[in-house]
């Protein structure tokens, strides 16, 4: 099973959901960098009030203008924002009884920083945060395999060229999606749909590391193990 899905920092748990289900994550390099995304700001929640939100954002420097792809985005700034960021992920969570193993665990996302490059630091915020949950699949980017332009038919050319059968599709993505190419390749479209209550509830707002800092990382792959396991587990995920 394969999910394709652009470098998040620090991304939501839905994301990240998304992605330990899947066999295989295939990372949107190549596609144009946009502000309004995740790529470069995320949403931290107070560990005691989830509805208590901030921006953390990374300054980030566009090299050709508007049609910079995400690998070629630079850190304005990378030393004050490496400060800045660990700073206000620490003021959120360091109360939490999980911090320590989070702290350890973020250790390559603030040497993500030295590269200068804002897709590095959100991959490996990533990486860090499956790997944290025990997922032992495999990380490709797309810009290294072949694909047509058109956005259909490169998710399913993506997907056939890292020999997976089944495309992992968010919410986001069925409402655009053409399953032609996909059919036409003999891969299967599964729709991945996470329930809405209890750790789930901000799920769509905020980083996951809200989760993490809330639950702890065994909690939080419990409720992941539950979720990819069967559709009659997802009332357990919750």
């Amino acid at each position: 099973m394969c999910a394709v899905h652009q470098p998040n920092l620090f991304p939501r748990l839905t994301t990240l959901a998304k992605l330990f289900a899947a066999d295989t994550w295939i990372v949107l390099d190549d596609v144009q960098f946009t502000r309004r995304d995740y790529q470069h700001r995320t949403s931290l929640a107070a560990l005691t009030d989830r509805d208590r939100t901030r921006w953390l954002s990374i300054p980030t420097h566009l090299p050709q203008g508007r049609q910079t792809a995400i690998r070629d985005a630079l850190i304005a700034d990378p030393a004050s924002t490496r400060r800045r960021t660990e700073s206000m992920i620490r003021q959120e969570y360091r109360t939490s009884t999980h911090w320590p193993a989070l702290q350890t665990a973020l250790e390559p996302v603030w040497v993500a920083f030295d590269t200068g490059r804002t897709a590095a630091v959100a991959e490996t915020s990533t990486r860090v945060l499956l790997n944290l949950l025990g997922w032992n699949g495999r990380i490709l980017t797309a810009s290294g395999l072949p694909a047509r332009p058109e956005r259909s038919e490169r998710l399913a050319d993506l997907t056939a060229a890292v020999g997976a059968d089944t495309y992992l599709c968010g919410t986001g993505g069925m409402t655009y999606l053409d399953p032609a190419p996909f059919t036409t390749r003999g891969i299967a479209v599964a729709p991945f749909l996470p329930p809405a209550a209890g750790v789930w509830a901000s799920a769509r707002r905020v980083t996951s590391l809200w989760a993490l800092a809330h639950l702890g990382p065994d909690g939080i792959a419990a409720r992941l193990q539950a979720l990819t396991g069967s559709p009659d587990s997802l009332e357990a995920a919750a």
